[in-house]
């Protein structure tokens, strides 16, 4: 397990990135780097539109081979999952996470919510 907790500023994303991909490059996890990586950003750039307090990161590796990664903020909502037109510039982040994870979801904590999505292992 690896986790993190940033500011809600904006270099906390690119910050965030390079932890999570040097984390993954040391337990060998070539093949989901770049999709993790990708997704780590957009919920991290989706709290830091929405959030002041600080925002976590944690990377779990799951017995059944899988990843578990999870991103949460002080906001008790979850982020709402919306079609976004052929021109709007946002508004993609979750239909990414949804479209590229094996499964993925929300749960609210004592301190606010926490979004996160599950990547195979498996060849």
């Amino acid at each position: 397990m690896a986790e993190w907790s940033f500011p809600a500023e904006p270099g906390s994303v690119r910050t965030a990135r390079a932890l999570v991909r040097e984390a993954l490059w040391d337990w060998g996890l070539d093949s989901v780097l770049d999709v993790t990586v990708l997704l780590v950003s957009e919920l991290v750039t989706n709290s830091l539109r929405y959030t002041d307090g600080p925002i976590g990161v944690r990377l779990v590796l799951l017995s059944h081979g899988g990843l578990l990664v999870e991103v949460s903020d002080p906001l008790p909502d979850p982020p709402r999952e919306r079609t976004a037109a052929p021109d709007d510039e946002g508004g993609r982040g979750i239909q990414l996470v949804a479209c590229s994870s094996r499964r993925w979801g929300t749960r609210r904590g004592k301190s606010g919510k926490t979004v996160w999505f599950e990547l195979s292992l498996a060849g």
